[in-house]
């Protein structure tokens, strides 16, 4: 299922609960779960932009289905919809008017001539396929870099796990940021616990931003392996968060709908609207 169905179906889920909460039967209790839902040079920033995005949602045959709204022995043709819990949830992940769009880049670059990694045993980022990635280019000494931290500390807190990963490649500006025991050492004082890749000759640096380059710079990774956001500088925290939330919930309605297709349940036909 494409993500044009998901963003048609998941508006519709948010729909149905919508009028099942405004609606009375007469003869029967309510009984709905819904959820809302540089330029060829280096460079250190400090705010800007570059944005990535989203959209999608929905899973499925428990999606929304349709049960008897009358008392047991009563059968007035009366039906309402019952919205699934999780795909409630999830698709109130993919329509939060947070994300961001997030177009697919194509896949990911790869990590080049790397110097191995810290605090994981992890070797490589197609390790983590079937996670959402979030890949950040930092190096411990650029102030800019450090005051995202905070930041990622609460997205690792709120979504680390099964569903998300987060690797800092760091790629030195300074000599002095070149040793592995220092990097160590400041990743332990910031309280960097989140895999990190030692790029220290920034080949991988320079790989990943051809034209112009930054400190630092987040990129998004679907489970796949594909781009789909791109964030330099400071900032857009919120936004960051709600890609990060849409992702997952996008990875985890194609497994629904796997399954429903693979238990010959598919979605009832009724909820599918062509977006265009």
């Amino acid at each position: 299922m494409d993500r044009r169905r998901y963003a048609a179906l998941a508006g519709l889920v948010l729909i149905a609960a919508l009028v099942v909460g405004l609606v009375v039967t007469d003869g029967s209790d309510d009984d709905v779960a819904s959820g809302s839902p540089s330029a060829a040079d280096d460079a250190v920033v400090g705010a800007p932009d570059v944005a990535g995005g989203a959209d999608d949602a929905d899973a499925e045959g428990t999606i929304a289905v349709f049960e008897d709204a009358g008392e047991e022995g009563e059968d007035d043709g009366a039906t309402e919809p019952v919205v699934d819990d999780e795909v409630a949830a999830l698709a109130a992940a993919l329509t939060d008017p947070l994300v961001p769009d997030l177009p697919d880049r194509g896949e990911h670059p790869p990590l080049v001539d790397i110097d191995g990694w810290q605090q994981s045993d992890v070797e490589s980022l197609e390790e983590l396929r079937g996670k959402v990635v979030a890949v950040q280019f930092w190096t411990f000494g650029c102030h800019n870099c450090t005051a995202t931290i905070p930041h990622l500390q609460e997205l690792y807190a709120k979504y680390g796990g099964e569903d998300f990963e987060i690797v800092g490649v760091h790629a030195p500006e300074f000599d002095y940021e070149r040793d592995p025991a220092r990097i160590a050492e400041a990743a332990d004082d910031l309280g960097v616990t989140w895999p990190i890749v030692l790029d220290t000759e920034k080949r991988s640096f320079r790989t990943w931003q051809t034209e112009r380059r930054f400190w630092p710079r987040l990129y998004l990774i679907d489970q796949d392996g594909n781009v789909r956001y791109d964030k330099i500088g400071e900032g857009r925290y919120d936004e960051i968060d709600a890609a990060v939330g849409a992702l997952i919930a996008e990875g985890r309605l194609a497994e629904l709908d796997a399954e429903a297709a693979a238990a010959g349940e598919p979605l009832p036909s009724n909820l599918w609207v062509d977006p265009e």
